[in-house]
């Protein structure tokens, strides 16, 4: 083989060996001087099996909500001005509400420590653009009342209602979550979705903190403990005297 075929064909293999190289140092990350790509929406989850998921009424907790007659609107609420459940008076709408009337003439807190009612919050939870409106009621035996009211065609409705001791509300998405204390130090954690009508569960779970099994904590067994009944969400006859 001449010298001048050996170098024709060992051109291309040359240049082949480059882009290679070059193809393999760009997924180890950025050379210098190059300017980050820019930062992509992460895409939202959509279920590849929806009857195992929580989008159909086969989902856990659907098939409870569709066996609950709907929520009926509130008796004693005038009609709703331009500002809706925004221009609400929260004492007028806890009148209007059977199960919280009796509560509906607390103070109104800004903090924790004391009972009353905190201030009220517009969260759109049903994910059509209109908020709904959650109130929560503490009250002395360290017990709360939280409750969530939607608005539609001008009409308030009751569309959730749970109590329960220290609890803790958090939005995720648009769903609640409501976190509890369980009696032996665990938590429960119970999700609300919206089914169309009303805030439904769609998971309720417990969580059990590992025993301390340093020293200096007392004689642990190894079998597991048994797990104490959470407190019920339904409040107590008398929830209280006003303050």
């Amino acid at each position: 083989m001449t010298l001048r075929l050996r170098l024709f064909l060992g051109a291309p293999l040359a240049v082949l060996a480059v882009v290679v190289l070059s193809a393999c140092g760009a997924t180890g990350g950025l050379d210098a001087g190059e300017p980050a790509p820019p930062v992509s929406v992460q895409p939202s989850p959509k279920p590849l099996w929806p009857d195992w998921s929580g989008t159909t009424p086969s989902a856990p907790g659907a098939e409870t909500a569709t066996k609950v007659p709907p929520p009926e609107p509130l008796d004693g609420i005038g009609a709703l001005g331009s500002g809706g459940l925004a221009g609400l008076d929260v004492r007028e709408l806890l009148r209007a509400d059977p199960r919280l009337k009796t509560l509906a003439d607390r103070p109104m807190i800004k903090k924790p420590g004391r009972s009353g009612i905190r201030p009220p919050l517009l969260v759109d939870l049903s994910g059509d653009g209109r908020p709904e409106l959650l109130l929560a009621i503490d009250l002395e035996s360290g017990r709360s009342a939280v409750v969530v009211y939607a608005e539609r065609g001008g009409k308030v409705y009751p569309v959730l209602f749970t109590a329960g001791r220290r609890i803790s509300v958090e939005v995720l998405g648009t769903d609640l979550l409501v976190r509890s204390p369980c009696a032996d130090g665990g938590e429960q954690a119970v999700r609300y979705h919206w089914d169309g009508k009303r805030m439904s569960t769609v998971s309720d779970t417990k969580n059990y903190k590992k025993p301390d099994r340093s020293p200096g904590h007392g004689d642990h067994s190894d079998g597991p403990a048994s797990p104490t009944p959470s407190a019920s969400p339904t409040p107590s006859a008398r929830p209280g005297t006003g303050s």
